[in-house]
This record gives C-alpha cells, sequence and structure tokens, in this order.
C-alpha cells in the first residue's frame, strides 16, 4: 500500500513540556509549543482524506516527511540555505508520527522501520519543497 499527501501549515514540534503544577501528587505537563495541536489536527485531517476507505496498514511502513519551514527574511535570497535552527526534525516527525497514528493510517509509530526521507527544507530550495510552510508525506508499506 502507499499513500502520499501533503499537509499545509506551520509545521508543530513535540517533546519539550513544560511544567503547569502539581495535582493528587502527580506533575502536570503541558506541551510547550503552541503550535502542536493545530500541526496534529492538520494532519490526521489530511491523512484521512488521503486513507479514504483503504484499510489501516497494520505491516511494517518506510515513511517520507519532507517539512517546508518558512525561510527568514534575514536568510540569503539567491542561494540555497538550510534550516540549521529550532524547530529540531526529530521534534517534527514525533508529533506528525503520532498525528497519523490517531488518524488511522497505522495501528502505531512503532510500524515505521525507516525513513527514506527526514528533511527540513526552505521553500523552493528542494525538490520535495512546498512553495509555503508544510510538509509532503508518503507512506508504503514494506512487502
Amino acid at each position: 500500500m502507499k499513500l502520499e499527501f501533503t499537509v499545509l501549515g506551520t509545521p508543530g514540534p513535540q517533546g519539550s513540556k513544560s511544567f503547569k503544577g502539581m495535582a493528587g501528587g502527580h506533575a502536570i505537563l503541558a506541551e510547550s509549543s503552541k503550535i502542536v495541536k493545530p500541526w496534529r489536527d492538520s494532519v490526521m485531517w489530511c491523512a484521512r482524506q488521503a486513507l479514504g476507505k483503504q484499510p489501516m496498514i497494520t505491516g511494517p511502513v518506510v515513511v517520507d516527511m519532507i517539512f517546508t519551514l518558512k525561510k527568514p527574511k534575514s536568510a540569503p535570497k539567491k542561494r540555497r540555505t538550510w534550516p540549521k535552527s529550532a524547530p529540531d526534525l526529530s521534534k517534527l516527525a514525533r508529533s506528525t508520527e503520532d498525528a497519523l497514528t490517531i488518524a488511522g493510517v497505522y495501528e502505531d509509530d512503532a510500524r515505521i522501520v525507516e525513513y527514506g526521507r527526514l528533511a527540513k527544507v526552505f521553500p523552493g530550495e528542494d525538490v520535495d519543497a512546498l512553495s509555503s510552510p508544510g510538509c509532503v508525506i508518503r507512506i508504503r508499506g514494506v512487502e
């Protein structure tokens, strides 16, 4: 099975937590990034649209995630540059993997056995770059 779709919007990293207080002897933690939830919601919606009536993938998968980030105004305009600052690529992948699980694309993100391509790029500076922030996602089952 193969699935390919594009999610538009600002990719939100997952992973950093902030302490909010205590309740019943347990720490209450919240995501530090306010853009995680809208990003995950967008990924879930797009994934469900792309999946349609296809069944959930139950076997191992190879995944590509190419995140297009907004290019800073201070970056050079006439040559390729690399998004070498936050957000962390691994945190972007984590939030997107979890959204794909919730959307029902695969049973669990533990099914990912390999990344074909995992990248951060700026618009127009890569073959897989979008013209605005978002992510190209490709998922294929391993035969």
